[in-house]
């Protein structure tokens, strides 16, 4: 019997911005520490080695830090991995005043898969989708590469700037067909993929969140050393996630205030962002707000734990709050733990992982007052904590393990517990090629390389100078920056 991909012993690689307390990143790691425990060999590989999980990684797990590049040559590297790609990429990536800050380490990112060869590169958000399909391209090696969205690109790119908006979309397009699978952690996020993008839909692979594993329940029975979760005090309401506006914590601390008038209760909510300085003014702005509306003594905002289990298992309800998410582990966490939920059914997986409502209360986005309602009511009558548990473990990182696998082979992908039927995957271009042009050759996909001597550089000008134009010659590519009128800039690569 001949192995195929997801049954053989292999080189894994993530890719991520950083490590910090998202859904993504506890994603990747919890994959990790599934493919490392069966005998693949991981790597992580990181723009930014820093995040509170970097103190969580698995045992085993080697860990790769990209070294930044500069914006000009980026350019040009881009434009060499997909020369044919010129049109979709001037205005978001060529002509760009700034470059996203993930796309500035497609060189390093080049180099670690030159070096180190994995079989196959897993990345997730829409710049390091991008920047891992286009070194792969760049190193020559016959990595196979999975890209995947996690919310729904639509809403993502609705806060971002309008030439945003209105490029990216063909950009995403054009450069997710030359991955070799697109993975969407719920169907709400394939189906806004494929209309924002207009890739077919039998090209996107669903595949949920890996979120349960068998140390959960371990964990959920741990102790719990805050005073409110203590036998005996008033009901706690429990939220989690980044402070950040997607998750619209406003919105809870106002249903919160309403519930607070009929009945005792408690706040507490989870989570930082990235750095001490934007976590304390996000903690600030909802303190001030919980103030105005007379709840402050009785909301708690503790930052990150390494163990919200602990929390859940003894909340009395669990709120998500979220204007948008793609498949919120957080939610599937707190079901597992037996926590009854109550959620917006926002753009995105909840209204899938609660079953339209069979597994925990949905309420319109944006609504405050159904909020109140639906928490007093969960409060009131609360749901069969078993039931939540096994539809919790439904979401297993096992199932999801053999699903990335099979969707990185090309096989059928399964999707875990009791979701929509899997859908067969249709053959997609493989690596170097286009959906509009022929395979290229090993040689053609090396002739567009970065050679490894560097960019000859003329003139007076800086390298961070604004792209005017770019050729493709059967020598290389050359182009032509300025970046005021008494200097251009000529760089060719041969």
């Amino acid at each position: 019997m001949v192995a195929t991909l997801s049954s053989k012993r292999q080189h894994l690689a993530f890719v991520l911005d950083h490590l910090g307390a998202g859904g993504v990143q506890k994603m990747a790691l919890a994959l990790g520490r599934e493919l490392i425990a069966r005998g693949h060999r991981v790597d992580l590989v990181t723009c930014q080695a820093c995040g509170p999980l970097l103190a969580s990684l698995p045992p085993g797990l080697r860990q790769f830090e990209l070294e930044r590049g500069r914006s000009l040559i980026t350019r040009i590297a881009t434009l060499q991995a997909d020369p044919g790609g010129i049109a979709t990429m001037l205005r978001p990536v060529l002509l760009s005043p700034k470059l996203p800050r993930e796309l500035l380490y497609t060189a390093s990112l080049t180099s670690y898969l030159r070096q180190q060869r994995p079989e196959a590169l897993m990345a997730a958000t829409r710049p390091v989708n991008l920047m891992a399909v286009w070194a792969a391209r760049l190193s020559g090696t016959p990595v196979r590469v999975l890209v995947s969205e996690h919310n729904p690109p639509s809403m993502a790119l609705n806060g971002s700037r309008r030439w945003c908006r209105r490029h990216l979309p063909a950009l995403m397009a054009r450069t997710y067909r030359l991955a070799d699978a697109i993975v969407a952690v719920s169907q709400s996020v394939a189906a806004d993929l494929s209309a924002l993008t207009g890739l077919p839909a039998d090209h996107i692979t669903t595949v949920y969140n890996p979120v349960i594993g068998d140390e959960i329940a371990t964990l959920a029975r741990a102790p719990c050393d805050h005073p409110w979760l203590a036998p005996g005090q008033p009901p706690v309401v429990l939220g989690a996630g980044r402070l950040v506006d997607q998750k619209d914590f406003p919105k809870l601390i106002r249903a919160f205030a309403q519930l607070r008038c009929q009945r005792p209760a408690r706040l507490v909510i989870l989570g930082a962002r990235n750095d001490e300085v934007t976590t304390e003014s996000a903690r600030a702005a909802l303190l001030r707000l919980a103030a105005a509306h007379g709840v402050s003594d009785d909301i708690a905002l503790p930052g990150f734990t390494r163990n919200p289990f602990a929390f859940m298992a003894r909340a009395a309800v669990f709120v998500l709050s979220s204007r948008y998410e793609g498949l919120p582990t957080v939610l599937i966490e707190a079901l597992a733990c037996g926590c009854p939920v109550v959620s917006t059914d926002c753009p995105g997986g909840p209204y899938e992982i609660l079953e339209g409502g069979r597994f925990g209360e949905l309420v319109p986005v944006g609504d405050e007052s159904a909020m109140a309602e639906a928490i007093l009511s969960t409060l009131d009558h609360p749901p069969d904590r078993e039931r939540l548990i096994m539809r919790g473990r439904t979401f297993s990182v096992a199932a999801a393990a053999d699903a990335y696998l099979r969707a990185l082979s090309g096989e059928l992908s399964i999707l875990p517990g009791s979701g929509p039927q899997a859908t067969q995957r249709q053959p997609r271009c493989p690596l170097g090629a286009s959906s509009s042009h022929p395979t290229r050759t090993a040689a053609d996909i090396q002739n567009a390389t970065i050679q490894a001597a560097p960019a000859r550089l003329t003139g007076r000008s800086r390298p961070s100078a604004a792209l005017l134009s770019a050729s493709i010659t059967s020598d290389g590519i050359n182009v032509i920056a300025r970046r005021n009128p008494r200097g251009t800039i000529t760089t060719s690569s041969r």
